[in-house]
């Protein structure tokens, strides 16, 4: 029965991935302007003059070029020269170094402070760009990101990394990643992206100091953001690793769960492997507590309150997939490949658009959330994309 499941399951990601890059090949393409639209609606609509992000660019850029890598389609490989190019002829801060966050619709600098999860994100496609391009710029900013976050975000004294800087990498006052976000020094999403980038630009590169800083970032997790008691992870901390928030991100957990092992198996570190493995199944067993009955998870819980966001979004049901069976791989534990099929089944009910692409997510009573972006400055490729991408690698 699994080996026919597990067919069924693979041939249609293997469709849902060729669709979601369809849809971003047809509806995304700024062909004014250059690069990519800053925002298109639920519809299908562009917002030619929307604000075009670093991290939208990015992930454009990291999952064509992941794409490309796994099927050598041409015109996926001409969607990663693009971002390629806009990213470096746009974003780009050429007098110090790293990429500005934002960018007008006509591509003059609009936000050019440095958000280490930006960084982060061009550190990560530049990356993958590289496999499939031999691309010796891309190389060379990659490293030199990776050289700057160490010298200007990296903490000396208390590990870890500070949330964001100036243009010219100075201290700023507010670090939010968004309006969402608490203004806190450390944060576990920057962490995870962080030790994310660095992981692909290992793989690439394997260079001692790179590895040493997976290796603390690693510590970090074990340390400070994972939770000892509960296997959640914690959000929100100060300079000295003092937690200061009470939520749980579900989805941050069961994709910290398997791209922490990732990190410890891509550096060939045998005690870190075994240590991440087991932890992997602890994140994966906590993210279990955020399902609701029709197999969608929700969005966060509130340990202060004891208040749930009623939402599902797209990217956890994404991640979901990808981390249980994960966690079925290392336990053989059928329960959770069993999760993973029937996270993709929740994303056919409910997420997946039939004018292509996936909604942003759905009310507590299933209902769609209105006035989302279906692309736009956090909605991208890459979770779904990427989900798609690995389970089929991962059933080859």
């Amino acid at each position: 029965m699994n080996s026919a499941a597990l067919a069924t399951y693979k041939s249609e990601v293997t469709n849902e991935l060729s669709d979601i890059l369809k849809w971003w090949m047809t509806y995304m393409v700024d062909h004014e302007n250059g690069g990519f639209y800053g925002k298109v609606n639920d519809d299908n609509l562009a917002t030619p003059t929307a604000p075009k992000g670093l991290v939208l660019n990015s992930r454009i850029l990291y999952t064509f070029s992941s794409a490309f890598l796994l099927n050598r389609k041409d015109e996926y490989l001409a969607i990663a020269d693009r971002a390629f190019d806009y990213l470096t002829t746009n974003f780009l801060d050429e007098q110090n170094g790293g990429f500005y966050w934002s960018v007008d619709f006509n591509g003059q600098q609009l936000d050019s402070k440095k958000q280490i999860y930006g960084q982060a994100f061009a550190t990560y496609a530049l990356s993958e760009y590289i496999k499939i391009s031999q691309n010796e710029k891309a190389l060379a900013l990659a490293k030199n990101t990776f050289e700057l976050l160490e010298q200007h975000s990296f903490d000396p004294i208390h590990t870890g990394y500070i949330e964001a800087l100036t243009r010219d990498w100075k201290v700023m006052e507010d670090l939010r990643l968004s309006d969402k976000d608490q203004n806190e020094k450390k944060s576990m999403n920057t962490h995870l992206h962080v030790i994310e980038a660095y992981t692909n630009l290992y793989s690439i590169w394997q260079n001692d100091k790179l590895k040493l800083a997976i290796k603390g970032l690693l510590s970090n997790f074990k340390d400070h953001i994972i939770d000892k008691n509960s296997y959640h992870l914690q959000l929100f901390f100060t300079e000295t690793w003092d937690v200061k928030s009470a939520l749980v991100s579900f989805g941050h957990d069961i994709e910290a769960a398997w791209l922490l092992q990732e990190s410890a198996t891509i550096i060939a570190d045998e005690k870190e492997i075994k240590a991440f493995k087991q932890i992997a199944l602890q994140l994966s067993k906590a993210a279990l507590k955020g399902l609701d009955e029709s197999d969608g998870l929700w969005h966060e819980f509130d340990y202060k309150t004891a208040q749930w966001s009623k939402e599902m979004h797209w990217w956890p049901q994404a991640e979901a997939m990808v981390g249980f069976l994960n966690a079925w791989q290392i336990s053989g534990d059928q329960k959770f490949l069993f999760q993973s099929f029937k996270s993709w089944s929740f994303i056919k009910k409910y997420i997946k658009s039939r004018k292509g692409e996936w909604h942003w997510g759905i009310h507590s009573d299933y209902t769609l959330m209105q006035g989302e972006d279906k692309a736009g400055f956090w909605k991208c490729p890459y979770h779904n994309g990427r989900a798609c991408i690995e389970i089929i690698k991962r059933l080859k």
